[in-house]
């Protein structure tokens, strides 16, 4: 209880550090405006203050009260430097945004409840979309907390392996364990703020570029429940369509049989895959200061801008690389459109430099280092996903019309009847479609959907003002609002159905037994301990417990760029052809043997018994210690 209260003390501590800075860089701005973007300022210095203490002190106790210390005195600082800042207003656009996010918020919360560490009879339970990622993301925030080490080192391969995953959307949730939260505290907490901060300044860019409060809503709808047609495959029969609700990823947005992969981003993207969640909340806030910023001719914004981005490459990669792109359309479309004079220049200098220098620094150990040296990483591929995964290939273009639905169709009418400083805008979106269609920057090629969804989401923006503007011309109310409906409907229905299918689905992902092995791990075990386990995806000694282990899923470090050939060879002899000389050779402290153990492997566990303690046992798990 300690913990938790110490947590949400901590956390409301770096929001309102967050929500001060917010008022400071626009203090005319709305309450749900300052809300939104001080939820993202908030979540950035979360970010960046444990860490830049945890690079001196480690990822401990210290570095976690020094980062609280400086948060503290920038509240000071904001309260008293500048003046007094002038009242709060909240204005008739607040309502419309709440009513937007907050349906949003309540569904995003009810699965938070069930997919996270869900307890039931004992056992841990998830839903679907959390049932693979969910397992990776609790073993890097624990074992950052438990071994203190930063830059962390890659814990899912044995040695001391480059940490090139964006480490950061993690460390935002060790902080909280290292003060004494439970795990699914911390892993839940700084996703709350996050998802305001992501619902609520999409509405708000969309309500900046487009101009009125009902196109905004219309854009939040699309962008966060739009769907292509692939419900229609669903509707061949009762069996068929109840199967979308019974099925694992039979989803009218997740249907590989039928080349349906546009997935809806709460139930694939934001709920199981934190560094989208976590890109996703700086990005949005730092496209709404960039709108203003260049399109609204507001240049003192560049220095909020710049700070609120500086943890960005290392949160999530692709949103840093969507930012970069679409800040080149700005400042190409502020050289053509604006004169050429230092005010107007200086400001876009600064920016390139600050975020030039801070994200170098961030990246040169890290992503730069597993892009060159990591495997299958940046190389050229053509149309996408089009010809992978069930084998299917479609027309290029019905493969998104299907896919998208509605905003796909009406993307080229759209930017036609949106004004030049909208066009510009979207042309970023543009940029960053066409460099997702030719280039892949992972070994995952579908990754590259967290660069086209930012592309979709200005492409629904553009679409929601071209809608409103057709149907708002009708004389005739209720044949408007019937047209409407029919758009959201045929834009929406797969989403519905999809989130109905998270909402219901329900997994078993570690027993009483793994809990209960995992909790002694945690208690008994080194914090820098080396584990042989199976590389089962839920192996609860890292996931649970955080330990490292010899290899990893494939799941993970595959698609993660590393070279794991060394690391499951040694695997796989340690457990069928076991040897000290091995054993020594890798440091190997404990050997886990369970089901999942002698489902991949002809384990001899007779050879550790003879030879080694038995530290643990139960009926589903026995770990001999090495050393």
């Amino acid at each position: 209880m300690l913990g938790t209260l110490l947590g949400c003390g901590y956390l409301a501590l770096f929001l309102l550090a967050g929500f001060l800075t917010a008022r400071r860089a626009l203090p005319g701005a709305s309450a749900g405006a300052a809300v939104g973007l001080g939820c993202a300022f908030g979540v950035s210095y979360l970010a960046v203050l444990p860490a830049c203490f945890a690079l001196a002190l480690g990822f401990g106790v210290a570095a976690a009260a020094c980062a609280g210390a400086v948060a503290f005195l920038a509240v000071l600082g904001l309260l008293l430097a500048g003046g007094p800042l002038p009242p709060l207003r909240a204005d008739r656009t607040d309502a419309a945004m709440w009513a937007c996010a907050l349906p949003m918020l309540a569904i995003t919360a009810y699965l938070l409840h069930t997919h996270v560490l869900h307890l039931v009879d004992g056992a841990y339970h998830t839903g679907q979309s959390c049932y693979g990622d969910m397992a990776m993301h609790l073993g890097f925030i624990k074992n950052i907390a438990v071994t203190g080490q930063f830059p962390p080192l890659y814990p899912l391969l044995a040695g001391e392996n480059r940490f090139g995953y964006p480490f950061l959307c993690e460390c935002v949730s060790s902080v909280f364990l290292v003060l004494g939260g439970s795990l699914r505290f911390a892993y839940i907490l700084p996703m709350l703020p996050a998802f305001v901060a992501v619902y609520l300044m999409f509405w708000q860019l969309a309500r900046h570029v487009l101009g009125s409060v009902g196109k905004a809503c219309l854009a939040f709808w699309l962008f966060f429940m739009g769907s292509g047609f692939g419900f229609v495959y669903f509707l061949k029969d009762k069996d068929t369509f109840l199967s979308i609700f019974t099925g694992f990823y039979t989803t009218p947005t997740n249907d590989t049989a039928h080349n349906v992969i546009w997935v809806n981003p709460l139930a694939d993207l934001l709920i199981p895959q934190r560094a989208t969640l976590f890109g996703w909340c700086l990005l949005f806030a730092a496209l709404y200061l960039l709108w203003r910023f260049c399109m609204e001719n507001r240049p003192r914004l560049w220095l909020p801008l710049a700070v609120l981005v500086l943890p960005l490459p290392l949160m999530q990669t692709h949103s840093a690389l969507a930012l970069v792109l679409c800040c080149l359309v700005c400042g190409v479309y502020t050289l053509v459109h604006r004169p050429r004079v230092r005010t107007v220049l200086l400001p876009w200098l600064w920016l390139a430099l600050v975020c030039g220098v801070a994200w170098a620094a961030q990246m040169w150990g890290t992503v730069f280092a597993q892009s060159v040296d990591g495997q299958h990483m940046l190389r050229l591929h053509l149309n996408w996903v089009n010809n992978t995964g069930s084998g299917l290939k479609d027309n290029y273009f019905w493969f998104y019309i299907k896919n998208i639905g509605v905003v796909y169709l009406l993307l080229i009418p759209a930017f036609f009847h949106a004004d030049r400083r909208q066009r510009w805008f979207y042309g970023g979106g543009v940029v960053i479609w066409a460099l997702a269609e030719m280039v892949v920057f992972q070994p995952n090629t579908y990754d590259n959907n967290k660069l086209l969804f930012v592309w979709h989401g200005l492409g629904c923006i553009l679409v929601a003002g071209l809608l409103c503007d057709w149907f708002g011309q009708l004389r005739a109310r209720w044949l408007s609002a019937a047209g409407l409906a029919a758009v959201c409907f045929f834009g929406m229905f797969g989403s519905v159905l999809t989130l109905g299918r998270e909402a219901v689905s329900d997994y078993q992902q570690w027993s009483v037994a793994a809990i209960r092995m995992a909790d002694y791990v945690d208690e008994h075990a080194e914090a820098d301990a080396l584990f042989l386990t199976s590389d089962d995806h839920l192996t609860p000694v890292f996931s649970l417990a955080g330990r490292q282990i010899v290899c990893g899923s494939a799941s993970f470090v595959y698609y993660h760029g590393m070279d794991y050939s060394d690391e499951y060879s040694a695997m796989v002899s340690l457990y069928e052809m076991p040897d000290e000389v091995t054993l020594q050779a890798w440091g190997v402290d404990y050997v886990l043997f369970d089901g999942a153990v002698y489902a991949r492997f002809q384990a001899d566990e007779d050879w550790y018994r003879q030879r080694y303690e038995l530290w643990y046992s139960d009926d589903e798990y026995r770990i001999y210690k090495i050393t």
